[in-house]
């Protein structure tokens, strides 16, 4: 009874744009690694991570440790963007990550969101090369703010909303289960050559193509809350081929930066470095806090071009940077590709138990689940069935296992479990998909 009086207040006092707790009626009490409690004692496995920041699950050690020690030493919490021993050594592990030449590029510390971060990359792209014009990619998210609705592939949280950023162009992301150009393709395959690569090029070199002049790109390497899709990494390597000398590759890793797909960063799969990057979630240990990276050359913006009072949040370093030693020194990014490949066979092997599991894809320990009805779509392609779907949430929900929905019409079942999640632990989550699945088959 605690739970219910704890969301009843909630919808007396949020605002109605709340999410999570419409689909997720629980209240947490307690957290530790991927297992959280909630006021009724009841233990669940959270594989939803606060949409991936918690790559090493709730309240690790090291990140605690790495809190009170900044605390017990009487290092500040709010510094703006004074330097500082911790914003240093923050700095210097972060760059020592990335290849060349983003190593040795630029750092900029924006407001603690992703979506701020995307906003700032987009200005500092418009500024240092006097363009206006933006790529975005259907099914791609980069937050609300009012910038990055406007680069927003679902349609819904912006059709309400008018003046949005212009001068935005979408183009077809390589969404091989529900292809854009109506056909089955292979182009999941790195050998293969997708038509939406053709297309992508066709329109940037055409003088008629009627794109304004292009500032920059805005990508998702694997599309996140649209659905659980990895691009292609041919397309990766052929998009910034097609953008050299004509416009920044900027690569959107909010939630698959730090080892969530395999790698350090979802870009290191296609060898592609872009010419921004875009961080945040997983960045602050659990804390809030975000960045670009980005080319030297690009670093033509004047001070004060884009500030924020928490935009360097000390604790968020401290708590980041023990995150980030942890995760090379633990070797997770390896661990997530080794039981993201155990959890995704497991996957496959429901599919082929139960047709409504449509497609089962992702990389590492981003993994999704499309839930399809049985009947085709105007195209010829499964229909999604999002009422299945959200049926599936909650009988896995039942089963003690947090995830969330995405996609279109929120037929994809996401999973986005902490990297450091054992074999045992693995299983347990196969296990209540296959139950959950189970349950909802009829």
């Amino acid at each position: 009874m605690r739970a219910v009086s704890f969301l009843d207040r909630q919808i007396q006092t949020e605002s109605n744009a709340r999410t999570y707790p419409r689909r997720l009626p629980i209240v947490i009490d307690k957290a530790e690694g991927l297992w959280v409690t909630d006021v009724n004692d009841k233990v669940y496995m959270d594989c939803l991570a606060g949409a991936g920041t918690l790559v090493l699950g709730h309240n690790h050690p090291v990140v605690i440790d790495a809190l009170r020690w900044h605390l017990d030493e009487g290092r500040p919490m709010i510094a703006l963007d004074l330097p500082t021993p911790t914003k240093d050594a923050f700095v210097e592990a972060l760059l020592s990550t990335l290849p060349c030449p983003l190593r040795d590029g630029k750092i900029h510390f924006c407001s603690p969101s992703g979506s701020d971060a995307v906003e700032a990359a987009v200005k500092l792209v418009k500024i240092a090369t006097g363009r206006r014009g933006i790529l975005a990619f259907s099914g791609g998210y980069h937050g609300h703010t009012h910038g990055s609705l406007a680069m927003m592939g679902n349609r819904g949280p912006k059709r309400a909303i008018s003046g949005l950023m212009p001068d935005v162009q979408f183009m077809p992301f390589p969404y091989c289960y529900r292809c854009p150009f109506g056909r089955a393709t292979a182009c999941g395959d790195d050998r293969s050559d997708p038509p939406c690569q053709h297309l992508l090029r066709a329109m940037v070199h055409d003088p008629n193509s009627g794109l304004p002049p292009l500032a920059g790109a805005l990508v998702e390497v694997v599309q996140g809350e649209g659905g659980v899709i990895p691009s292609n990494p041919a397309w990766m390597r052929a998009m910034a081929d097609t953008l050299k000398n004509e416009a920044a590759l900027i690569v959107d890793e909010v939630q698959t930066g730090w080892g969530r797909t395999g790698k350090l960063y979802a870009f290191e799969h296609s060898g592609v470095c872009p010419d921004v990057v875009v961080l945040a979630k997983a960045i602050g240990g659990g804390l809030p806090l975000a960045v670009i990276i980005y080319r030297r050359e690009l670093d033509c913006w004047e001070s004060g071009a884009h500030a924020g009072t928490f935009r360097a949040s000390q604790m968020a370093m401290a708590a980041g940077l023990a995150t980030l030693k942890h995760i090379q020194d633990a070797g997770l990014a390896e661990n997530a590709e080794v039981m993201g490949r155990r959890l995704c066979s497991r996957l496959k092997e429901l599919q082929t138990k139960h047709p409504f599991i449509g497609d089962v894809r992702g990389v590492g320990l981003m993994l999704g689940m499309e839930i399809v009805a049985p009947e085709a779509d105007a195209t010829g392609r499964p229909a999604t069935d999002g009422a299945r779907a959200r049926r599936l949430q909650t009988a896995l929900l039942a089963q003690g296992v947090i995830a969330e929905l995405g996609g279109r019409d929120d037929a994809v079942l996401r999973l986005l479990p902490p990297l450091n999640i054992t074999l045992r632990e693995t299983d347990l989550i196969a296990d209540a998909i296959t139950a959950a699945c189970g349950n909802v088959a009829a």
